[in-house]
């Protein structure tokens, strides 16, 4: 790489870092940018991941005031993470690349479609509960951890929107507010960033400059995504979510 290309880079890794601790999808600006300084696919979304973490763990520390009392379950959703994340790495060294490209935009909508709805589910789960005399669970229950585990699977192949998908499920399972499930996403998309990039140190071909630049560039991008992100009222945190969630999609499709 030349010196315009690593700037390029780290430019790209900086608001990768900070799109990914407000919203997720910084992989969508991180990854084209490597392809065009001419990494091979699978070489490029490996230092992705790779350099992506320092940005996830610096965005999860930037939001752990909103951590606080939620110990109990951020513990149990890693579990689950940690077995997705893994899963997925394994799945992006033995499947064809072109075998998840076809439902990632899917997911995607799906997952954009549920953080819409997410206020009226939130309140139709909120009103079944109180006629059924069932409490709340604090975790979501079986079902959103199989569904975060899942989530996390697909993370640790292609991590663009991962973030979206994990608020979707969270926003409607669990009663708290987008700010503090905003927060448990840093936390497990760095879980997975983590354990699938330390099983390609082992097994892929990554460039270690591209690494170096993302690292530096999205652990700066995720102290400033967590100064702005919790200063976003809900209402405007959705909107965001789904304004870059249909970028990425849009980016997506024309791949």
């Amino acid at each position: 790489m030349n010196i315009w290309e690593m700037l390029a880079v780290f430019a790209a890794g900086i608001s990768a870092g900070a799109i990914n601790t407000i919203v997720g999808s910084g992989t969508l600006i991180t990854f084209p940018v490597l392809l065009a300084v001419g990494l091979p696919p699978v070489t490029a979304t490996v230092s992705n991941g790779l350099g992506l973490i320092p940005g996830s763990v610096s965005g999860a520390i930037g939001y752990r005031r909103e951590l606080r009392g939620q110990g109990r379950r951020v513990l149990k959703f890693v579990v689950g993470a940690l077995i997705g994340g893994l899963t997925g790495a394994t799945l992006l060294m033995s499947l064809p690349s072109t075998a998840f490209e076809t439902i990632v935009p899917v997911l995607v909508a799906l997952a954009l479609v549920l953080v819409i709805l997410q206020p009226r589910i939130s309140k139709a789960v909120q009103r079944r509960r109180e006629h059924s005399g069932t409490p709340a669970r604090s975790d979501g229950g079986p079902l959103l951890f199989v569904g975060l585990m899942l989530a996390s699977v697909y993370g640790g192949y292609f991590t663009a929107a991962q973030g979206i998908i994990y608020l979707s499920l969270m926003g409607m399972l669990l009663d708290d507010t987008m700010q503090r499930l905003n927060a448990v996403k840093n936390v497990l998309a760095a879980v997975v960033n983590s354990v699938a990039a330390l099983f390609f140190l082992f097994v892929a071909d990554f460039d270690w400059t591209a690494v170096v630049l993302i690292a530096v560039g999205s652990a700066l991008g995720g102290q400033i995504g967590a100064r702005i992100g919790r200063r976003l009222s809900p209402t405007v945190l959705r909107a965001l979510i789904v304004v870059v969630g249909t970028v990425a999609i849009v980016q997506l499709l024309l791949r």
